[in-house]
Parts: C-alpha cells; structure tokens; sequence
C-alpha cells in the first residue's frame, strides 16, 4: 500500500537525513519494503546504515538441535516450535512477510559502520566512540530494524530518536511471540505500532498504531500477514508528516499513553503444556465443523436492505432494538442487496444500493425510490460494467449528480455523472488507480472532501485516507494527516455523512471478528486542510439473530440500514443458477 501519494512531500524542505540500525543486508520481506519505500521518497533520504558485528561462527543445524534438547527452557518450547515450523511450510509464498530478501541494492552507495555493541543479557548499549560518529552524521532518525533492546546515549544519537516497530498492541500484549496470543485468547483484532523508543521497555512513545483483523484459521504465519504488511508504511508516513508538518506537529499527534491491561504481565513463547491445550482446543473446533460441513455448505451470508420512514428512531444512540421498527425489504431471488445510499431529486426520494447476482458472482448498482411508509418502488438497474460494483455514494454539485461506487476489482476509484437521472450515468473521470474501497464524499465550505479506504494487496489490512479538492473533477490532494484511520474497526465506510443536530457524523464499519458485524456513527470534531480528528459516537450491533449490519443513511424522514443473516441456499437461490451454484458451494464444480 505504497502509491505515489504516499511517497511524496509538498514541502521545499531538504529531504530528512536517515540512519537503519540492521543485522546484515538480507531482511524480510516486510523490512525490504519499508526500505524500498524511504529510498523510493522525495522527503527521506539514508545517509547512515549500521550493521551489528558479527556474533562469531554460526552453528550447524544439528549442533543447534543438540543444544536445544539439552536446554530446558528449548525443550518446554519444542511444541511451539514445530508448530511455527508445519505453520510456515502450510502458508509459504511470495506473500510471506518473513521471507528472506536482499536489500543490498537498495543500500548500494551509502556510508556504512559496524558496532560491537556492549551486551548484557538481551540489552545492547552502544560505545561511545560509536556514538560520536552516528552523532557526527546529523540524523533526524534511527530506524530500528536489528540489534537488540537498545539503551543509553544511542536512543538520542539522532534529532528525533530512534524508531523501532512493535507488533501487538501494547495496551493488551507486552513480550511475545507477536501477533500469536492474540489467537489463543480469541481477541478479534491484532495491533501494530510504531514508536519512538525510550528507556523504558515497552513504554517508547507511540507514533502511530494499527488495528487489524485476527486471521479466523488460527495460523500464525496468517495472522501475521494484515500487521506486519499493513504496517509497513507507517514509517514513511510518519517522515513524510515530519518533512511536511514538522516535529512539533508529529509530537503532538502522539498516542497517549494507557494502563497495561494484558492478561499477563509479559508474555512468553508458550510452552508445550500451553500449546498442547491450545491445539486440542483447535482440533475439536475443527472437528465440529468438519461434522458440520454439509449444513454449512448448504447456508450463505445473506444481505438484505431496511427502510424505517416517519418519525426518527433512537438507533444514532445506540439503541440496536429500534431495527425493529425498519420494514425488512425482501431481496429479489438470487440477489442479495446491501450498502443502501439515499439521494433526493425533484422532491422524490431514491435508495441506490448494490444488487449483487449469486448466480453471475457479480455486482451491480440498482436504485428504487421510497414510497410512502417505507415501500419501495420496483428496483431498476442503473449501472452495470464488467467488473463488480458496490457501495453507491451518490451526491449533487451546481445542479448535476455524480456517483462514486466502489470499483476495486478494477483497481481505480471512479466518478459517473448521471446524464438521465436515475438510470444513465456517463463515466466523468479516474481518480485514483489504487485498491480502494467504500469512497465517500463530503462537502463543506467549497472543499470537496473524499473519504477512501486503501487496501494493501497483500494482508488485506485497510486503511482510510482522505483527499480534497476545490473543483469536483479536479485533481484530489492527499491530507497530509494521512492515514485518518487504522483501525479495523472504523478505517472503512460505513454509509453517507450526515448531520445530526450540530455534530457531524461519519458512519463506519467494523470488520473485526467477521465482515460487517456493526457500524459506528463517528462524531468529526476537526476537518481542515492541515488537521482530521474524529471519534467514535455510537455504536449499533446487529440485532439477535443476524450477523451483521454495516451501512446507515438517514434523508429528511428516512432511514435505512442494510442486515446480514445466516440462509438456507434453497431459500435465497434462484431456480435457474440454483444447481450450478449447489455444486459449486459444495465444492464440485468451479
């Protein structure tokens, strides 16, 4: 999740001046694209790498198999260990963000040093002779991607202190391995954070923090994927904020600190009494399913819409059993129909919605207009292209209606204008060529503001950025507090911006623990060219008996909201794509 945008100050300023902390040149995956991203800016440039000395001869595999039988604390580990290992033979490929890569080219030309730093234990210090020459460097920054805990002068060596990443959110996670207790404890989320460190262990100041979604297969390789790859960029984002914005600014939007809140004071690799209940436990839930298997097999997600008109409900204060007063619209056989948007035109009011055929696997965008008591009128299909559509944002400016739907499966974020209202649109421009989601559009103090949630190709981690500009087909400028979110839980759209009394609120969703599961309506508190601050304002669980519930609008005196449940593939299915579709739930056909 690296475009142009992101890789690019607007600042005259001269690039900051970069040192990398490393162990060698080959680095993960995940570490050579951080690198490749500051080599690739306008605003960083690496001046400094210092590689730890080498620790001395490196043991063959059965000298180091040898002595982990001989150590205890190896041999309470052994069962984690085979299970990282059968983990990582399952899941490898080119998306492994541990996979060994080269980095020397990127580093080819730039001044190197090595350090035997002064270990005791797990903590390295660096000599002072070290010191004076990273000192002599001028460096605004030391990024952290070797070495071990670091103490001492080192941690001011550079003007902005030394940057290291943790995975896991050290509110609920301190210790490791990371990105693996999240499984055992089931939490829904995993973090990630960047921080400046401090002399204090696990208590750096943090520059930024992630949310993603914990991986439901229970693998350790696959819950890591979402942190480590969607947090990649979180250093170029910060130095681009520094370049454009300015430490002070950077300081200020610092995470505040919070009580620890983990179950254990440090977490530790877990040992084989732990991991062997932990794999029961995993084992019999796969036995469940496994018995399961055919019924499941024969249900599906269902989305349907929800139209409630006359007097507001009590659902923007959380109250999930108002849903009960919205009049369920029943979605045509062999649909499923959700991401509702309300527009007004010529005094009548329309729902625009994403039609999505089981049988074709293809969405499109239908509209139908509200009818009195919350009826719809027959839906119409008003904008179809070969690839899938969802998520209609519609909107006016000086007379004329556009539309922003989310074309993914594209790779573009796209602007139609309606040439006959409501059922022809003619495409107006390309904004972005980048895997977006969800884009949704607010205007204010002639500003045109874009809410887009960007998608990293690889995890799938999300990410909500916001663009402006003055002219609706102009070209869009990125917020240079960009990322606004990384938080599973609020980074994508959850339905159209609204005002509610005095306080303007951006529905969202929370994909945490399974697709859609709710919305939050987030209350803006700050929107400028220069700052974004939000929070979250109510939150509306999917009632008992659904799965899910992720898009609210709200026009004059309608609502809606759209409604997931678990169906039978017999009741939802068409009779002519019923077979083909049996055959390929059950996994016979393609």
């Amino acid at each position: 999740m690296h475009p142009s945008f992101n890789l690019n100050s607007s600042s005259s300023r001269p690039p900051l001046r970069i040192g990398l902390l490393l162990n060698g040149n080959v680095q993960p995956a995940w570490v050579a694209e951080v690198l490749e991203q500051i080599v690739q800016s306008n605003f960083a440039c690496v001046q400094l790498v210092v590689y730890r000395a080498p620790l001395g001869v490196k043991q063959s595999f059965l000298r180091r198999a040898a002595g982990a039988l001989v150590d205890k604390k190896s041999r309470s580990e052994l069962l984690f260990r085979l299970y990282a290992r059968w983990d990582k033979l399952r899941v490898r490929g080119r998306d492994d963000p541990f996979r060994k890569t080269d980095c020397g080219d990127s580093l080819n030309n730039i001044e190197t040093m090595q350090v035997a730093p002064l270990s005791r234990g797990p903590v390295d210090r660096f000599p002072s002779e070290a010191i004076d020459r990273i000192r002599s460097m001028d460096l605004d920054v030391l990024i952290r991607f070797g070495f071990n805990i670091l103490r001492g002068e080192v941690l001011e060596a550079a003007r902005y202190g030394v940057w290291s990443y943790h995975h896991g959110d050290n509110e609920f996670y301190r210790g490791g391995p990371p990105c693996f207790w999240e499984l055992v404890e089931g939490n829904p989320i995993t973090g990630a954070m960047l921080q400046v460190l401090t002399e204090d262990l696990d208590a750096g100041r943090v520059l930024i923090k992630g949310w993603f979604r914990t991986h439901p297969s229970g693998s350790w390789l696959r819950n890591r994927m979402q942190p480590y790859w969607g947090a990649s960029t979180f250093v170029t984002q910060k130095l681009r904020q520094v370049h454009e914005l300015g430490w002070e600014w950077v300081e200020k939007e610092i995470v505040p600190a919070a009580a620890y809140q983990g179950k254990r004071g440090i977490y530790s690799t877990p040992t084989n009494g732990e991991m062997a209940r932990w794999l029961v436990r995993k084992l019999a839930r796969a036995a469940v399913e496994a018995a399961t298997w055919l019924p499941r097999r024969l249900c599906i997600d269902h989305w349907r819409l929800a139209v409630h008109r006359g007097q507001r409900t009590r659902l923007t204060e959380g109250n999930s059993g108002e849903i009960g007063k919205f009049r369920w619209v029943p979605s045509p056989r062999g649909h499923f129909c959700a991401d509702p948007f309300l527009f007004c035109h010529s005094g009548r009011q329309w729902l625009f919605f994403e039609d999505f055929d089981y049988g074709a696997h293809h969405g499109s965008i239908a509209a139908a207009e509200v009818l009195a008591e919350g009826a719809l009128s027959p839906a119409m299909r008003v904008l179809d292209r070969p690839y899938h559509l969802s998520y209609p944002c519609v909107f006016e400016v000086g007379g004329e209606v556009y539309m922003i739907p989310e074309s993914r499966e594209h790779g573009t974020v796209e602007m139609y204008r309606s040439t006959k209202f409501p059922d022809e649109w003619e495409l107006a421009r390309e904004f972005l060529e980048v895997s977006a989601v969800d884009t949704t559009v607010w205007t204010e103090g002639g500003v045109y503001w874009f809410f887009v949630t960007l998608r990293e190709r690889r995890g799938g981690g999300l990410q909500l950025w916001l663009f402006s500009s003055r002219g609706i087909l102009e070209d869009w400028q990125p917020h240079p507090a960009n990322p606004i979110s990384t938080d599973i839980r609020s980074s994508r759209g959850g339905g159209a911006i609204f005002r509610e009394g005095e306080l303007l609120m951006r529905p969202s969703q929370d994909c945490s623990g399974n697709y859609g599961r709710s919305f939050t309506l987030n209350e803006i508190l700050v929107l400028n060219e220069r700052e974004y601050r939000e929070r979250p304002h109510e939150t509306v669980e999917a009632p008992h008996g659904m799965m899910g519930t992720h898009t609210y609008g709200r026009l004059e005196d309608v609502e809606v909201i759209d409604g997931c449940a678990w169906r039978s593939i017999f009741e939802v299915y068409g009779s002519r794509s019923f077979s083909r579709r049996l055959w390929r739930k059950l996994g016979l056909m393609r």
